[in-house]
């Protein structure tokens, strides 16, 4: 299953835990089509049917079932830039 850094775990809270959200706020993870296996994640008021459900240290993550395979070995992470903009990462699980 897919885990969480501890960075990636506090701004997934920070992002999801803002004044008028729902509890069940979360980002969403969701493979695109195209031939380089890109993902995409969004932020969601909840879950869709038959997402998988991650939730670590107070973040939710919902995974689509072809990211839920993809991604079940590896980890989350996440920075935020100079800028200001969140850019997440992926490893293997070790």
């Amino acid at each position: 299953m897919l885990t969480l850094t501890e960075n990636a775990t506090a701004i997934v809270n920070e992002i999801t835990h803002q004044p008028g959200l729902d509890e069940s706020a979360g980002l969403r993870i969701t493979s695109t089509s195209t031939p380089d296996q890109a993902f995409e994640i969004t932020a969601a008021a909840q879950g869709e049917p038959g997402d998988q459900v991650v939730e670590q240290g107070g973040a939710t993550i919902y995974l689509d079932e072809t990211s839920a395979t993809m991604l079940d070995d590896k980890v989350l992470d996440a920075a935020v830039d100079p800028s200001g903009k969140v850019e997440f990462a992926l490893a293997i699980q070790g």
